[in-house]
């Protein structure tokens, strides 16, 4: 199904306005000691070791996760996060206050490709798992262009590549495929079938549900290594830097996430989570320190790039 740009960004909005309350907790989003740790692996990746940025715009900020974690880090003293969800937005402004940084985070409600700033407004534009689900890149790239100041940068991370994405087929697949087993063995039951014996599901409100309906309409792109270089050349970019990360620790983690995704969350026990968790910190290390960097970007799951306006 060929979408227009318009029914993307409605569904963009409507699957993450009715996905916010809840995103943090689906997606594990911490921000103590180990979303601290993982946003500050991210940006040495790209940023270097000791990375420092006054003045910084996050595109698609979602919930906060990337800007709150980095401002924790001291990578950016200000930040306007930036969405196309309101809801989203919400929970940026109730984090912020929750850490004490209202004063320094400001929110806006705006599209990917025009901003309502002055051109050279920002020393970094920045975003994590965000790209994918522009309609217009080459247009939101030109974009960021243009609001840099010169020496100013721009950071993405979590951007799905095609073979990383096509390769996590099999993990998803096969967990899939067992999670009734998996269920079965964990006394986990089945959410769709707790939520209709307890009345749960007639009563839900119709705009969670509708919005919940677009998640598989709002990934549009899977990237080339090569296709995030030639965006950010045409923009006007140089010493552009695209790395790939996280191969076996994103086949672990899909595998079990798909053994998860029909299980009521309240079922599973503690010591599987606990399992979960410790193994995917075990990959990601074996792929930092064996793989990344001695094996093609386009392989890893997840591609970051980076690139200087002169």
């Amino acid at each position: 199904m060929s979408l227009s740009t318009e029914d993307i960004k409605d569904a963009n909005i409507k699957y993450h306005d009715a996905a916010a309350d809840e995103y943090d907790a689906k997606w594990g989003i911490d921000y103590g000691p180990i979303g601290k740790t993982q946003v500050a692996l991210k940006t040495r990746k790209v940023l270097g070791r000791e990375p420092s940025f006054a003045r910084a715009l996050e595109i698609g900020s979602g919930t906060g996760y990337f800007s709150l974690n980095m401002m924790q880090n001291g990578v950016i003293d200000e930040v306007v996060c930036s969405d196309i969800s309101d809801g989203m937005l919400k929970v940026v402004d109730r984090s912020a206050e929750m850490l004490g940084f209202s004063d320094r985070v400001t929110t806006l409600h705006t599209e990917a490709e025009e901003f309502p700033f002055e051109d050279e407004s920002f020393d970094l534009v920045f975003g994590h798992a965000v790209l994918h689900h522009l309609p217009d890149l080459q247009a939101s790239f030109d974009e960021f262009f243009r609001l840099l100041k010169p020496g100013g940068m721009i950071f993405f991370a979590g951007e799905p590549s095609a073979t990383g994405d096509r390769l996590a087929r099999h993990p998803k697949t096969a967990g899939h495929r067992l999670s009734p087993l998996w269920r079965r063995a964990l006394r986990v039951r089945r959410a769709s079938e707790h939520a209709a014996s307890n009345g749960n599901g007639a009563a839900r409100d119709a705009a969670y549900e509708e919005g919940h309906a677009m998640e598989h309409l709002v990934d549009v792109h899977a990237f080339k290594p090569g296709d995030l270089t030639d965006f950010a050349k045409t923009a006007g970019f140089d010493e552009v830097r695209v790395v790939g990360e996280e191969l076996s620790a994103n086949w672990f983690g899909w595998f079990n996430r798909a053994l998860e995704a029909d299980g009521l969350p309240e079922d599973i026990p503690n010591v599987w989570r606990q399992y979960a968790y410790r193994g995917y910190l075990g990959f990601q290390w074996f792929d930092r320190v064996a793989l990344e960097g001695r094996l093609p970007a386009s392989i890893f799951y997840n591609l970051m790039i980076g690139a200087r306006k002169p």
